[in-house]
């Protein structure tokens, strides 16, 4: 946290409401909640995993056995780029990538008649949504830094919206839909795209709020003055 902001944390510099108020203000909060709650409305077919596997036409077994290395592969991928995205400081690019991949997944899904195309485009489904959700949740945290007291309130919003997705993504594939899901496959990959244009919106929000910080530093101002909020010298925001 302190590599984040460039300075030590004070956990007690702001109050809990005004830490709250000071989040509800920051217009990039929305933009975030809207983010997180579409991550995760792209993952619903989790919930149906094995009965998604189920439509290449194997046993009980054979079907539950099969989605295993789906979710290894998923576990890895997810290590991986996680790993890339605090190495290189980037969060946008990796997470519309990622976003692509697991679209190109859903399109092939409720496309292709092939077993061992449809199995194949079952790996890119979760490798794409959820490993670019890992990063998205160290994206919140990494934008709104301080005060703390912020910075908590934001990760508790939008976990909070973004989990009631579950809510009615667990209609998107109904039995009757079977097997190839055409409907929620659809809209899920759509999902997927609009989550990836999300990620080039707030790219570009950082990058604009990353401008106004370098103009300040040059005219001598603090990012206090600029932000009303404390952040140490030459701070910038992840993008």
């Amino acid at each position: 946290m302190i590599d984040d902001a460039k300075e030590s944390d004070d956990a007690k510099a702001t109050g809990l409401m005004s830490g709250l108020k000071l989040a509800l203000k920051d217009y990039r909060l929305y933009i975030f909640i809207i983010f997180q709650h579409l991550s995760l409305l792209s993952q619903t077919f989790q919930y149906f995993f094995p009965t998604i596997v189920n439509t290449l036409g194997f046993g009980r077994i054979a079907t539950l056995l099969l989605t295993a290395p789906v979710w290894f592969a998923t576990f890895l991928v997810s290590l991986f780029v996680t790993w890339t995205s605090g190495r290189t400081g980037d969060r946008s690019i990796h997470i519309m990538c990622l976003m692509m991949v697991s679209l190109i997944g859903n399109i092939i899904v409720i496309s292709a008649t092939g077993t061992g195309a449809r199995f194949f485009a079952m790996f890119l489904m979760p490798m794409g949504a959820v490993s670019a959700y890992q990063i998205i949740v160290a994206w919140v945290a990494n934008s709104f830094i301080r005060p703390n007291v912020k910075r908590s309130a934001s990760i508790a919003i939008c976990n909070m919206i973004g989990n009631t997705a579950s809510i009615y993504g667990s209609y998107m594939y109904p039995k009757s839909d079977g097997p190839r899901y055409l409907a929620g496959g659809a809209a899920v990959a759509g999902i997927c795209f609009i989550v990836a244009a999300l990620a080039f919106v707030l790219r570009l929000v950082h990058i604009h709020e990353n401008k106004k910080l370098e103009r300040a530093e040059a005219e001598g101002l603090s990012p206090e003055q600029v932000s009303g909020e404390a952040r140490g010298a030459g701070f910038r925001y992840v993008i």
